[in-house]
């Protein structure tokens, strides 16, 4: 969360098969100049890009997720849904890097 909201840009790639053109990449980015989010496609990446203002918002508080609806003309409507991911509940550790502490857990 601290490289989104620091101007960062965080991605991960899925490959599908040992070749390189067989994958694709998803990434979230913030952007202080946007007033809602983004979505934007190009050839093997999905980039979601959140006002910044609203990132440091859910970045700060216990707020879940960022939902917009963001307009496709004449295919219709996208909805977006980016939330924070929590930790498991079985508390394992392997699973847990990287999470916000479960809201649902004591301690």
């Amino acid at each position: 969360m601290t490289k989104l909201v620091d101007g960062g840009h965080v991605e991960e790639t899925i490959y599908f098969s040992p070749g390189d053109p067989s994958h694709l990449t998803y990434a979230l980015a913030c952007d202080s100049v946007l007033t809602s989010p983004e979505a934007r496609y190009t050839g093997h990446e999905i980039l979601v890009v959140l006002p910044r203002d609203q990132a440091l918002t859910w970045a700060a508080t216990d707020q879940v997720g960022i939902y917009a609806k963001v307009d496709l003309g004449p295919h219709g409507t996208l909805d977006l849904f980016v939330e924070k991911d929590f930790a498991c509940m079985d508390l394992s550790d392997a699973d847990n890097l990287d999470t916000f502490p479960n809201p649902k857990t004591s301690g």
